[in-house]
């Protein structure tokens, strides 16, 4: 493969000097920014090499003499080992010894020298940025330059899968609603239109579904245009059943091809006021909009984000089904363990079957991280025929998966020992354990950010000298995206506050490079706790239904009120769970969530 990444980067050089580019920025997204693009938008994949079945954030820069990918401190231990040979060196996106895209590229550069993008690949915010800070530096920006199109003779096609309607009993609003409510934000913001790029946004507009076109997300290629007048989803035409025909007639949603969409935004009528999300909307529509582009957007996400009392009481039963099949696999995992035949491959196997065993488990939502001893210190790791190894010997194993189901998408992480935990694991784990059951306990006022609650989660690590560098929790969707926004807990700022309705991710961890990860994750919903003088206060319901590894805690670091929550949310997983269960797997739950005492 390394030879033929050489081949790749060769190509492109060519087509570089065929455009007049001196260099090119390639994303590693579609037009639609989405997180895992269809094959047909992984191209950067394909050209350095740097890939997995969950996608990876990378974005790569080729001049006439060098190949750069840059990448987040999730990936930077499988960027390294995946780039040898390949022609490209790795760059730290994040971190201490982090360099910047953009300052790269002005500090290598001369004045009167072009970059070059597919500017449907890249955000209106994304492209504004690079374009100013190149131009304040004499370096010119070209964002009509499809290098796929002119190096990639075996592209994959783009993806078509028929669609399917999202039960509205399950959804709890009609697209009607749905739609009046984006009106009224867009009203608000001083437009008369909208036009949905993101995936996951237009598939929550129309209450449609598909199968296949984004890897583990239920979302479908398209755009949305929604008007006073106005509908139309521009779509694929082969992807349209009759039911979804009549779904989408029935709530005046027109249809045009995909490819007319350039076409239909330049044609909008001069008195059109387009609302558009800058960080949604690729470069390459902006630049063809005829009528006047309202940046902002932001409302509608929120509307997403905000999950209503149907779905808060489906995604009950998707996390009680989930609850379920994890019990079944760990205790294969437990009854097998011994033998030494389990791989990490093996379990993802074997996890995924006993998930979509149930048939309201439509897919996983991710291709499962299963990292057994220093495999779980790499934050993403994706066990492959190259990288698998037996589950043997003493040791913890970081578990990371989820399912989509119909009634909500669930994402949780579960750490366990298997044989003989170390003092330092139990110790490690126990402070990872610290920041979650402080984050999960936390009462908050209305209007808090993530950022302002993510040192909750850090702080005992820290104390200890330890830290980990990925965010403490991302939003989650509703039979959409397992990752979804505007919300976040993490370090870096967000505007967006946490408001009650809203699924987030409590997912703190430790990475000890080539000896263990440890990753504790639940899912909760925001939800008002009281009301006082001082305003009205909220807390977070935790939503996941599954024991953690008592084996694992060290109780001596431990305080009276942190043993009684793992006792109370052990005993909530138990009294949901057992109904559910077969006498066998009842009593193995009931030994792992066995009261939790001091030591």
């Amino acid at each position: 493969m390394q030879k033929k990444n050489l081949e790749y980067i060769e190509r492109l050089r060519q087509a570089m000097t065929k455009h007049g580019i001196d260099a090119v920025i390639i994303s590693g997204t579609d037009p639609h920014q989405s997180e895992l693009p269809p094959l047909h938008w992984r191209g950067r994949e394909w050209l350095t090499g740097f890939h997995s079945v969950n996608g990876t954030n990378g974005t790569a820069v080729v001049t006439a003499d060098k190949a750069l990918c840059w990448t987040d401190s999730r990936y930077f231990i499988q960027a390294t080992e995946q780039l040898k040979g390949t022609g490209f060196s790795m760059m730290k996106e994040d971190g201490p010894d982090a360099t910047d895209l953009i300052d790269w590229l002005v500090e290598n550069l001369d004045k009167g020298q072009t970059v070059g993008i597919d500017g449907m690949t890249f955000s209106i915010a994304y492209a504004q940025r690079l374009q100013q800070e190149l131009s304040d530096n004499g370096i010119a920006l070209n964002d009509n330059f499809p290098q796929f199109d002119f190096i990639y003779p075996e592209r994959p096609q783009r993806p078509q899968n028929k669609l399917f309607i999202h039960d509205e009993k399950i959804v709890g609003e009609t697209v009607d609603s749905k739609m009046e409510r984006i009106m009224t934000e867009v009203k608000a913001e001083l437009a008369n239109a909208i036009l949905l790029s993101s995936l996951d946004d237009i598939a929550w507009a129309t209450n449609l579904r598909t199968a296949g076109d984004i890897a583990f997300s239920p979302i479908f290629v398209s755009y949305l245009f929604i008007g006073e007048e106005e509908r139309t989803l521009f779509i694929d035409e082969g992807k349209i059943t009759p039911d979804v025909r009549k779904h989408l007639e029935l709530y005046n949603i027109g249809v045009r091809s995909y490819d007319s969409v350039l076409d239909f935004v330049a044609s909008l009528p001069k008195d059109c006021r387009l609302l558009i999300d800058p960080e949604k909307t690729a470069r390459g529509i902006y630049d063809k909009i005829g009528c006047t582009p309202v940046f902002g957007g932001a409302g509608v996400a929120k509307l997403k984000s905000v999950k209503n009392d149907t779905m808060l009481s489906n995604l009950a039963t998707a996390m009680e089904k989930d609850g379920v099949a994890l019990i079944r696999f760990f205790m294969m995992v437990e009854r097998e363990y011994p033998s030494g035949k389990l791989t990490e491959v093996e379990l993802g196997k074997r996890l995924r079957s006993l998930r979509l065993a149930d048939p309201a488990c439509v897919d996983e939502s991710f291709a499962p991280i299963i990292g057994w001893n220093g495999h779980g210190a790499i934050v993403h790791y994706e066990a492959t025929e190259e990288t698998d190894v037996a589950i043997e010997g003493d040791g913890i194993l970081l578990v990371d998966s989820g399912g989509q189901y119909t009634f909500g998408t669930t994402d949780i992480t579960r750490t366990v020992a298997l044989g003989k935990p170390s003092d330092e694991q139990r110790r490690d784990f126990t402070l990872v354990m610290k920041g979650h059951i402080a984050l999960a306990s936390i009462k908050f006022p209305k209007g808090t950010r993530g950022a302002q609650l993510d040192v909750l989660a850090r702080q005992f690590l820290w104390n200890d000298g330890k830290a980990y560098y990925h965010g403490t929790g991302h939003g989650v969707g509703f039979f959409i995206n397992c990752h979804e926004g505007p919300q976040s807990i993490r370090l870096n700022d967000n505007p967006t506050p946490i408001v009650p309705g809203m699924v987030t991710s409590n997912e703190p961890g430790l990475y000890i490079e080539g000896k263990y990860g440890i990753r504790c994750e639940n899912l909760v919903a925001a939800e008002e706790w009281k009301s006082t003088e001082f305003g009205t206060f909220l807390q977070f319901k935790t939503m996941t239904l599954f024991p953690f590894d008592l084996n694992l805690f060290d109780t001596t670091i431990m305080t009276d009120s942190e043993i009684e929550w793992v006792n109370s949310y052990h005993q909530h997983v138990r009294e949901r769970l057992s109904p559910l269960l077969s006498q066998e797997e009842a009593s193995w739950l009931d030994d792992k969530t066995r009261i939790l005492k001091k030591s």
